[in-house]
């Protein structure tokens, strides 16, 4: 399962380091690596992992993939929280909704 999170049009770019800290607020032990094909933050203790799209480190959207049994509860409310503080928005087939 995954669940798709960006910024409104409207907003600025969000850092790499913003996020980071943000999932750190969380408790969260996220790690990131750069990859010839794109962004991911990994979390210490889950297989949910998070691919983020970035230019120059700045990101505007992102791909929660889910572990497996990590559907529902943790670590994905922390995450949907820390995207939340940082005015990113929730988007599903209706379009997009708060996360917080």
């Amino acid at each position: 399962m995954e669940t798709l999170v960006r910024l409104p049009e409207s907003a600025p770019p969000t850092t790499l380091a913003e996020v980071i800290a943000a999932l750190r607020k969380e408790f969260l032990s996220p790690r990131h690596e750069a990859k010839a094909w794109g962004d991911w933050i990994y979390l210490e203790c889950y297989d949910t992992v998070i691919s983020i799209l970035s230019n120059n480190g700045l990101s505007n959207s992102a791909t929660i993939e889910h572990g497996e049994g990590e559907e529902d509860g943790e670590p994905i409310d922390s995450i949907l929280r820390a995207f939340g503080r940082l005015g990113w928005r929730g988007v599903d087939a209706d379009g997009e909704y708060p996360l917080v």
